[in-house]
């Protein structure tokens, strides 16, 4: 599991490592696997709305001492794009096609919603003459 901060502490749990860090976000991976996390998350575990329990990534992120960073949309399509691009080479999702998986929202089609959501979002930024 990542998490995208803005600030974060001197230390972090030793389930808490650093991927990237730059001016404006620091990248965290968590290794959601670790007995400690586990145990913070049974602490922090609440009733989100009527019948669903789980923990708010406010409650987390505080607990840690670590400011959410919310990147920008550019930001985001672009790691969209690389996973998605991850997903159509991977050799279980090519087998998966080849047994005849036909979903009705394909990768092209979701490769192709994303660069029209790009080109929105450079028609929006271009300064108005």
């Amino acid at each position: 599991m990542k998490i995208y901060a803005k600030t974060i502490p001197q230390t972090l749990p030793d389930w808490a490592t650093i991927i990237t860090h730059s001016a404006d976000l620091i990248e965290i991976e968590i290794n959601d696997e670790h007995p400690n996390f586990q145990s913070l998350l049974e602490e922090l575990q609440t009733e989100i709305e009527p019948g669903t329990f789980g923990v708010k990534a406010e409650d987390l992120c505080s607990r840690l001492g670590i400011e959410m960073s919310n990147p920008n949309l550019h930001y985001l399509v672009e790691q969209a794009q690389t996973l998605i691009f991850e997903i159509a080479t991977h050799p279980d999702y090519k087998q998966l096609l080849e047994l005849g998986y036909s979903p009705d929202l394909n990768i092209a089609d979701a490769q192709t919603a994303l660069t029209y959501l790009e080109w929105e979002l450079e028609r929006n930024r271009e300064p108005s003459v």
